[in-house]
């Protein structure tokens, strides 16, 4: 469902998918990949997670960052972005039957580290799930620092992040991050599998229909 999400400036492009059946639902709101790059809210990875998470009873919003589509401004370095994800969390926190003690926070690529700011200083975010994050040094440790629940997901191909790193954190927190073989960046032809653990993840932390744990 296309909707239109008000900022204090300006208004963003967005669209919700909204699971079958009666709510209120949990939600979990979508961050694009780098709006330079040809990042939008339509991306394979977004658009994956988000029908996946509506099939797992979890409302889900995905919407162009400010300069992107029909949103408006322009592009603010990641910095001005943080300002549209938490207009993104004012919006769901005034829609109508979502169940608000349980919103969750995802991003893709540059949307992971415009995710990751926001989600450690604003306690409504309560699960974090990052693909492919796009951090400096800093955002690691940052990611590190962030105490509720997280799921970071990545390829053993990627370019981006430093494998060693990945590689670490994965052999000690194996719950919490994880290493596909075969993906890389785009996730071309691996959309199905990240999509179904990234909602899963959720599915689990929210409760939702007694989802098995993360194999």
């Amino acid at each position: 469902m296309h909707t239109t999400i008000p900022g204090r400036d300006i208004s963003l492009e967005a669209v919700w998918h909204f699971p079958e059946g009666t709510g209120p639902f949990p939600a979990v709101i979508v961050c694009h990949p780098h709006p330079l790059y040809g990042g939008n809210m339509s991306s394979n990875v977004v658009f994956a997670i988000c029908q996946a998470l509506a099939q797992k009873s979890i409302a889900a919003l995905r919407f162009n960052f400010r300069g992107v589509g029909k949103s408006g401004g322009e592009f603010g370095e990641g910095i001005a972005e943080q300002e549209d994800v938490k207009a993104a969390l004012d919006f769901v926190a005034s829609t109508a039957n979502i169940d608000q003690k349980r919103k969750g926070l995802a991003g893709y690529s540059f949307g992971a580290s415009v995710a990751l700011p926001v989600a450690v200083q604003d306690e409504r975010v309560s699960m974090l799930a990052l693909v492919s994050p796009a951090l400096s040094e800093d955002g690691w440790e940052e990611l590190k620092s962030y105490t509720r629940p997280k799921f970071v997901i990545a390829g053993d191909n990627d370019f981006v992040i430093p494998r060693a790193q990945l590689a670490k954190l994965a052999g000690d927190s194996p719950e919490q991050y994880q290493v596909i073989a075969g993906a890389d960046h785009f996730w071309g032809g691996y959309e199905e599998e990240v999509a179904d653990k990234v909602s899963r993840f959720f599915a689990e932390g929210f409760g939702v229909n007694k989802v098995k744990k993360l194999q």
